[in-house]
């Protein structure tokens, strides 16, 4: 079965965020602790623990446990810190952000920009700043943490495979002006030499490409059978039907067929931060 999600992007003060901002405040006022006291307890803010309780501000795994043990809560705030956290992450992205904390191999194609996995900050902050309509700072803060928080893939051990096919065209983009651009390009040669890391690129002289339906990325868990995701304008398909992951799978496999060699992808990204 295909699932496609056609959810509202994440807005503060709603849905899981509300309910654990109201369970931290009743285990608060049950202990008789004022804000500014709870702040000095876990190292933050009375004006913080007021966003925490409202809603307004996205409360960290750290300070999920430390509230626990503080309020005596008995683990009722640390049971919902995965549920919390999954709320960093615009609404149609959140299944396929626990898929991939999960995942023993993953496989994507990009068409348009740089991977999320793969992003320096600036690029990161550089995109959400392009977005339309605009997005308000502390959104943009937030999804830069989210983000750059992904990338502890690369740290986890067993490390997981990963392979990463991008058209030419998503290196060569300036975005963010040239400063952004070289330290992304730099940072895609030092994640390409890591031993579970492959970069490809797909030059644009290829007169048969694989990929031209569009962008996807493979994941498979430790526990479970591959899975399918491609995203656009919002909007998510998460893909498990196994005939259709099956066919994802083997295009997916032309493509890096076809593209330049993980070897010669980084001669290339070095070339093109030469003729700069």
């Amino acid at each position: 079965m295909d699932d496609e999600v056609q959810q509202p992007e994440y807005e503060v003060g709603t849905g899981m965020l509300c309910v654990f901002g109201r369970q931290l405040k009743l285990f608060r006022e049950q202990a008789g602790i004022d804000r500014a006291k709870f702040g000095s307890l876990t190292g933050y803010s009375a004006s913080t623990i007021a966003a925490f309780e409202q809603a307004r501000r996205i409360p960290p795994p750290k300070f999920i446990d430390q509230a626990d043990e503080v309020l005596g809560a008995g683990g009722v705030l640390s049971t919902g810190k995965e549920e919390v956290a999954r709320a960093q992450y615009p609404a149609f992205f959140r299944d396929a952000a626990k898929l991939e904390a999960e995942a023993v191999e993953l496989y994507v194609y990009d068409t348009h920009v740089v991977n999320g996995l793969l992003q320096t900050e600036e690029y990161t902050r550089a995109l959400l700043g392009m977005r339309r309509p605009l997005l308000d700072e502390a959104t943009i803060e937030q999804r830069v943490a989210a983000r750059l928080a992904r990338q502890e893939i690369f740290d986890r051990w067993p490390a997981p495979l990963l392979s990463f096919v991008m058209e030419e065209p998503v290196v060569r983009r300036l975005l963010g002006g040239e400063q952004v651009w070289r330290g992304q390009l730099e940072q895609l040669l030092l994640l390409g030499q890591k031993r579970n890391v492959e970069l490809q690129v797909m030059p644009l002289d290829r007169e048969d490409n694989a990929g031209v339906d569009g962008a996807f990325t493979l994941l498979t868990p430790r526990q479970g059978q591959q899975v399918g995701y491609m995203e656009a304008q919002g909007r998510s398909t998460l893909v498990t039907e196994r005939d259709a992951v099956h066919a994802l799978s083997a295009r997916y496999g032309i493509i890096r067929a076809q593209a330049l060699t993980p070897s010669e992808s980084l001669a290339f990204i070095e070339k093109l931060l030469g003729e700069r």
